[in-house]
C-alpha cells in the first residue's frame, strides 16, 4: 500500500506541473486534505479550471499521458458531473488520484472541501442535498422490484433491490441528521439507535426465505424514515409498502 509520504510527494509534483501549465487558470485542493481530515487511506483530490474551454480535451490528453508515463498509472475512468469531468486514476500501491477539470467559468467550490491553491475561482455554489421525495420515490421503486424479483425466483436480483431499499433509507436517515448522503460517507456518523435496526435488513444468504425476511426489515426501516421525512407521504405509502413484504407475488 502507498504511504502518506508517497501521496504527499506525488501531490506536490502534480501541483508543480499545474503551476507550469499556462492553460490552467486555477488550481484547488479538494477532498479530505482540503478539510485537514486526511488519514492513511485518503486519496489525492485536485481540481483545475481551464482558461480556454476549447483546450480542455488537449489538457485532459496531456495530463492523462503524463499520469501514465511519469506516475505509472494503471487505469483510469471518467466521472462526468455537470460541466465537470473527474478523471480518476489507479496507481501502483492502490493510490487513487482524482483530477477534476472544468472551464474557468464554472471553476468554483461545490462543497466546503475546496481550498484554492492558485489562480481564480468563481463564487462558491454549494449543491443542495437530494430532496427527501426523490429518495422516497427511488426506495419504493426498489421495493416494487424486490417483490417482483422474489416472485420470479430471481434471487440475486432480489438481493440487489433489497440492498437498494436499505441504502436509500439510509440516505433519508443521513438527510435527517444533516450528514452526507453521497457514497455512504455519512453512515458512520449516524447514531447506533438509527443504524442498529438496519442490520436486520442485511441479506445473509441467497435463499428465498432469507431474502423475504430481509425485505420485510428493509421496508420497516424505510417506512420509519419516510415517517420522519414526510408524514403525509408515509400515511399514503404505509399500506402498499407493507403489503410488498407479505405478498406471495
Amino acid at each position: 500500500m502507498f504511504s502518506p509520504a508517497d501521496r504527499s510527494q506525488l501531490r506536490s509534483k502534480l501541483l508543480q506541473t499545474a503551476a507550469l501549465d499556462p492553460r490552467i487558470s486555477g488550481t484547488a485542493l479538494t477532498g479530505s486534505a482540503a478539510a485537514d481530515r486526511e488519514d492513511p487511506w485518503s486519496d489525492i483530490d485536485l481540481a483545475f479550471g481551464i482558461a480556454e474551454p476549447l483546450t480542455l480535451p488537449a489538457v485532459l490528453a496531456d495530463w492523462t499521458a503524463q499520469m501514465y508515463a511519469d506516475h505509472r498509472a494503471l487505469h483510469h475512468l471518467d466521472v462526468p458531473s455537470g460541466p465537470w469531468l473527474y478523471r480518476v486514476f489507479l496507481l501502483p500501491g492502490t493510490l487513487q488520484v482524482d483530477l477534476a477539470f472544468v472551464p474557468a467559468s464554472d471553476f468554483r467550490a461545490l462543497a466546503p472541501t475546496f481550498r484554492l491553491i492558485s489562480g481564480h475561482a468563481q463564487a462558491p455554489l454549494h449543491l443542495d442535498p437530494p430532496a427527501p421525495e426523490a429518495l422516497i420515490g427511488l426506495a419504493w421503486l426498489y421495493a416494487l422490484h424486490a417483490r417482483t424479483s422474489l416472485a420470479r425466483n430471481h434471487l440475486w436480483q432480489a438481493e440487489y433491490m433489497i440492498s437498494g431499499i436499505r441504502d436509500t433509507a439510509f440516505g433519508l436517515a443521513c438527510l435527517r441528521h444533516g450528514l452526507s448522503t453521497a457514497h455512504g460517507r455519512g453512515l458512520d456518523g449516524l447514531p447506533a439507535a438509527v443504524t442498529d435496526p438496519f442490520s436486520d435488513a442485511l441479506v445473509r444468504q441467497i435463499a428465498f426465505t432469507e431474502l423475504a425476511r430481509a425485505l420485510r426489515h428493509a421496508i420497516d426501516c424505510l417506512l420509519k424514515e419516510i415517517q420522519h421525512a414526510h408524514p403525509t407521504l408515509a400515511a399514503m405509502l404505509q399500506e402498499p409498502l407493507a403489503s410488498l413484504s407479505t405478498s406471495d407475488g
